[in-house]
Parts: C-alpha cells; structure tokens; sequence
C-alpha cells in the first residue's frame, strides 16, 4: 500500500499567509509541523508553523472553527506545554487537525474564517521556540552502513562492519535529560582523555564533533511486554526533526569498551523546534535502502513488503559551519556535508520494530534517532570524525583556519528538506549550537 496522498498534499494550493507561498519557504500549507512556542511572559503552547508565522492551535479552540468531535479533540490535546498529549492520540485525531487546519489557511478559505485565524497567528520572530515534547526516553541508533563502515576503519581496518550490523538496528540509550532546543549554548564537555601509553587525565574534550541525525518521535506507545509488528510500526510514528547528536571523540574512544557510549555522548544533543508529521512526508517516501547481493535478508520480524516499498525517506540533510572568525568578517556559512535518508540501511518502521521486538515499552513523546547520516562519497560525510578522517585530513575554512574537529566559538546549523517533482518543497527549519567552555 502506497502512502496515502489527498488535498494537503496538492502543489498548485497556496495560503492567504503570503509568506508560505515564497519558493524557498520552509514551511509552506503543504507541511504544517507542529512544535511549542512561547511568548516573552506567557506559558508555552502548542503551534503549527506556516510561512514565517505560527498558528496558535489552543487559541483557535475559541473561535469555534475547530468544532468537529475529531478534530476537537486534537486541538485540546494541543491546550498544552508539549506535543505529547496530541502524541497520545495516535494518527486519526492527527489526520484530522492537519486536513482542518490546511482548509483554514487555504487562500480560498472563507473571508469569516481568515480574519478569525489571522488573530491567532503570531510572528515566529517574536517567540521562543521549545524542546517540542517532554521525551521520557531517547534512543540513538547507527543506521547508516556507511557511516558504520567508515568509523570501523578508523577503529578496524581488518573488519569495519560488526557481524551483528547487517542483522539488527544497532542502538544505544542516550540521555534525554541533556535534550536541549535548537539555538541553545554547548559547552565543551570535560572527560577522561587517553592518548598513547600514559595515563589517562581529565580534560576538555580536544575532538568535539558534531553528528547530522534525523530524529523521530514515538506517537501513540506500547503497552510492556507487547512488541509492535513491523507492519504497524509506522502508526506509532507522529513526525521527524533534526538532531544534532554531539559527540567528544576523544573522550569516547577511551570510555565506550565494553559497553558503549557514555559520558562522551550525553552531555547535549540538539533537536530543532519543528516536527514534520508523517502525513506531510507522504509524497517523499521511497524504497527502503536494496542490499547488496550478499548481505542477508532481514529476520522476518523486520521484514514487510510495505515497508521495503515504501519505508525509506527521500530527505536531504545538511551541515553547515561558521567560525567565530568568519562572522565577525561577514563570512556566510560553509556547507561540510549533504546527505540523504534513503540511504540509510535500517527504515524508521525497522527501528521501532526492533525497538519492542523484545516488549520494550514506548510511550507518547520518546524520540528515536537514525545516527549520523553519511553517504558514499566524501561530500556526504555527516561528521568530522568521518569528514578529516579523525583529524589527519583537517577541512580549511574560508578565514585559512583549520578544522579537525569543532573549535571555541563554532556555530554548527542543519538544515533539512524535501523536494521532488510535481510536488510542493517542504523543509525541516533548523537546528543549530554555539560551542563555547
């Protein structure tokens, strides 16, 4: 069964919000994500982003235009500091708000309902954007096989891939408590640092990275002890965003034997403010990633025919540096890498899945994450750690400096977006950190 295509989707339609209608706008009717907003001095709230503006979705509740019983319930469920209410929910209600919503912003919506949406709308320019869930749980996965392949020869150049890779979503769980929103200050972490044959010490970390990752949240869960099928795994997906999973090398090479990632992991990771449902998403998907001829077919468990018809993602994701250096000359920012979600060897569907396989319980607002998003070639390499080669090969900056990995004052933005023909470009926003100590 194909994803499901119907009026949100069409690319002719325009909004009377002007700004949604420009060609570069991120956010133009056809997506419509939802985050959380607040205002200098009042309480956060749940809003759906169109053009440079945000559609206050409690405060439409008053004006009487979200009376229908399913769309009703969604909307209340967005009287709230967070997306997980509205998570809860499940697909339907979801469906049903955003069709609703997409009626309303129309240029052809009715003069009446215009004027009364225009008094909801606020200016994204005049707002703090917020984690958009409270995230009980954060989950990383290493889904891109070539990302997995390149770190495995830095590491193991005899054996690259692990024997496990091409038979499980490999995963660790990260810290949600150091989840921070988009535009917030990373300090450079300190950690036990081992280079040579000496003693370890205790220092600040000298191989800060940055990670290009799409994350995705958990919608309606599952009760412990049920695992979800394959099959059904994409209904308990709500939408994506961006992620920025930093990462100090140096710290991490010495600590993750035997058991992984630690400290060198889950001192901050950035999501940015906008989550882009499935249901927007519906024009992009794509077949999952074709194996090679010898790499094994997945276990059963993992394996639909939908989802290798339809579980990948054409998404396109991209990081982007300025130096201190570089803003103080007016230097604009300098593209490291572009990568694509279709790429990736284990679909979202496949993660989750594998996630419950042994009645892991998931709840309304976790978040899962791909990993690193790395392509074939050089110019799609989603860190530094891969990008410099673990710092032999430093990347040059406009200014003359050099990078091995992320230096004081370094300002990392990523961006993602989709597009494809005869359909409306909808993007991700962005996701973005200053480094400092």
């Amino acid at each position: 069964m194909k994803p499901v295509l119907d009026e949100t989707h069409d690319r002719s339609a325009k909004s009377w919000v002007d700004s949604a209608n420009l060609a570069s706008a991120d956010f133009p009717i056809q997506n419509l994500p939802f985050g959380v907003f607040r205002l200098q001095g009042n309480e956060a709230r749940v809003g759906v982003a169109i053009g440079d503006r945000i559609l206050d979705v409690a405060g439409m509740l008053s004006a009487g235009l979200l009376a229908n019983e399913c769309v009703r319930g969604a909307a209340e469920a967005c009287a709230s500091g967070s997306l997980n209410r509205l998570m809860a929910l499940g697909a339907g209600p979801r469906k049903a708000l955003r069709r609703r919503l997409h009626a309303l912003l129309l240029k052809d919506a009715p003069a009446l309902n215009r004027h009364v949406t225009a008094q909801h709308l606020v200016a994204q320019q005049d707002v703090e954007m917020l984690l958009p869930a409270a995230v009980g749980d954060y989950t990383d996965f290493y889904a891109s096989i070539f990302h997995a392949t390149n770190v495995g020869k830095l590491f193991r150049p005899e054996n690259p891939l692990l024997p496990n890779y091409m038979y499980l979503p490999v995963g660790y769980h990260g810290r949600a408590s150091s989840l921070v929103a988009s535009g917030s200050p990373v300090r450079r972490p300190s950690g036990q640092i081992h280079e040579g044959t000496v003693a370890p010490c205790f220092a600040p970390t000298r191989a800060l990275d940055y990670e290009l990752e799409l994350g995705f949240f958990v919608s309606a869960g599952n009760s412990l002890g049920e695992p979800v099928p394959i099959k059904e795994a994409e209904e308990h997906i709500f939408g994506v965003c961006l992620l920025n999973d930093w990462s100090a090398r140096d710290v991490q090479s010495w600590e993750y034997q035997p058991l992984g990632p630690f400290l060198g992991k889950n001192f901050a990771t950035t999501l940015s403010p906008w989550v882009v449902t499935m249901e927007a998403l519906a024009p992009f998907r794509t077949a999952a990633l074709v194996r090679a001829v010898d790499d094994p077919a997945p276990l059963p468990y993992l394996l639909s025919d939908r989802d290798q018809a339809h579980g990948g993602l054409d998404l396109w994701l991209e990081t982007s540096i300025t130096s201190m250096q570089m803003r103080q000359s007016g230097i604009p920012p300098v593209v490291l890498g572009r990568s694509n979600t279709r790429d990736l060897y284990w679909t979202m569907a496949q993660m989750l899945a594998h996630h419950t396989s042994n009645g892991c319980n998931l709840r309304p607002g976790d978040l899962l994450a791909t990993g690193t998003v790395s392509g074939a070639d050089k110019s799609a390499l989603g860190c530094l750690l891969e990008l410099t080669w673990r710092g032999k090969e430093p990347v040059s900056l406009p200014t003359g400096e050099l990078r091995r990995f992320l230096g004081d004052g370094d300002e990392v933005t990523l961006r993602g977006f989709c597009e494809r023909e005869g359909f409306r470009r909808i993007g991700l926003g962005i996701c973005q950190g200053l480094v400092g100590r």
